[in-house]
């Protein structure tokens, strides 16, 4: 990847930043709505219809997209899904996109079953920044929470990622009252022995069922008790935040490999300096992960818009970006659809 970025003939010179001042230059690109696992806290328990084909973006769609929003001042893309890996084709999608002027930092968010299988490709496409999920260090728990028996998977994934030397690898964990509450800390050894940035997510409520949403409330844990019991492990000294981090408050144990970090979109929002965008498989712009509000780009680049037209339609989405997402502390909110759908 290179800083250098060739101008797209057209585009306009107004760059993205909002109607509050916050400049947008991290996009979430998510290449489909599949994935192999059913974790509790980010699919519905009800029948969720998937796209079909012809409605996701295909990948040369992702790519002109993708070269546009950089061209407007995106320097971080990270790939999601759903999971991205059981798509045909991502590695060679993943070595196009590394291949766009004007990107500085690229990384994938991945479940890790398939990514032992792919890693060697993955590598070789650019990508030397892992995110991957993992909520618990026990088999059982692992299959009740994703629902596939995947454990071994995973972690030998994680270890092989350490030693083909990706870094940082970020572990991934949604901290859950009385499923996973139990094992933070084991969680957060990890980082003791490994240098993996330990990441503690609140659960965030998004789905159209409101009985599925009440229940998953009562799984909810916020920073604060979760920094707490992370804390009886040791004294946690505060991580200066470095260029393309993301929300997560950092820490460390002394004298640890690793670090620990706090993800808290409920309880201490960080809509005030968020600046993410997200595209979906299905092709429209999120200017807010909790927020129903959505900006078709596939129709009007399907119906031969140029790039500067596309341009002109996501500044407008972009100015129009919320102040804060409706779910912030002691705020009854609601968003529809799955996370598994809209990429995290």
């Amino acid at each position: 990847m290179t800083a250098n970025r060739t101008k797209i003939i057209g585009l306009p010179e107004i760059k993205l930043v909002d109607q509050y001042k916050r400049r947008l230059n991290y996009l979430r690109i998510s290449v489909t709505d599949r994935c192999n696992m059913k974790c509790m806290y980010c699919m519905t328990h009800e029948k969720t219809s998937k796209l079909p084909c012809r409605e996701i973006l295909r990948y040369e769609e992702v790519l002109r997209i993708a070269r546009i929003f950089i061209n407007l001042g995106v320097s971080k893309i990270r790939i999601t899904g759903g999971e991205p890996l059981v798509r045909n084709g991502i590695c060679d999608f993943l070595s196009g996109l590394s291949s766009l002027e004007g990107l500085s930092d690229l990384s994938i968010t991945t479940n890790g079953v398939f990514l032992k299988e792919n890693i060697e490709k993955i590598k070789s496409a650019g990508i030397r920044r892992l995110n991957i999920s993992l909520d618990t260090l026990d088999k059982d728990k692992f299959k009740r929470i994703t629902g596939i028996d995947a454990f071994n998977q995973v972690w030998d994934s994680i270890m092989l990622a350490l030693d083909m030397g990706f870094d940082p690898i970020k572990i991934n964990v949604v901290a859950l009252n009385g499923i996973n509450d139990d094992e933070l800390p084991d969680l957060a050894r990890l980082s003791l022995s490994y240098p993996f940035h330990v990441r503690f997510i609140e659960y965030m409520p998004i789905g159209t069922s409101r009985i599925i949403s009440s229940q998953m409330r009562s799984r909810q844990l916020l920073a604060p008790e979760i920094q707490d019991r992370v804390s009886s492990i040791g004294r946690l000294e505060p991580v200066e935040n470095m260029s393309f981090d993301g929300p997560a408050k950092r820490f460390r144990f002394e004298n640890a490999k690793g670090e620990i970090g706090f993800i808290r979109p409920i309880s201490d929002h960080f809509c005030g300096s968020c600046n993410r965008l997200r595209l979906t498989a299905s092709g429209n712009l999120k200017t807010c992960l909790l927020s129903d509000i959505e900006t078709d780009l596939k129709s009007p680049l399907r119906e031969g818009c140029s790039d500067s037209e596309l341009a002109d339609i996501i500044l407008k989405a972009v100015y129009d970006k919320p102040f804060e997402h409706p779910l912030v502390a002691n705020h009854a909110g609601m968003i529809s659809g799955c996370m598994s759908a809209i990429g995290g």
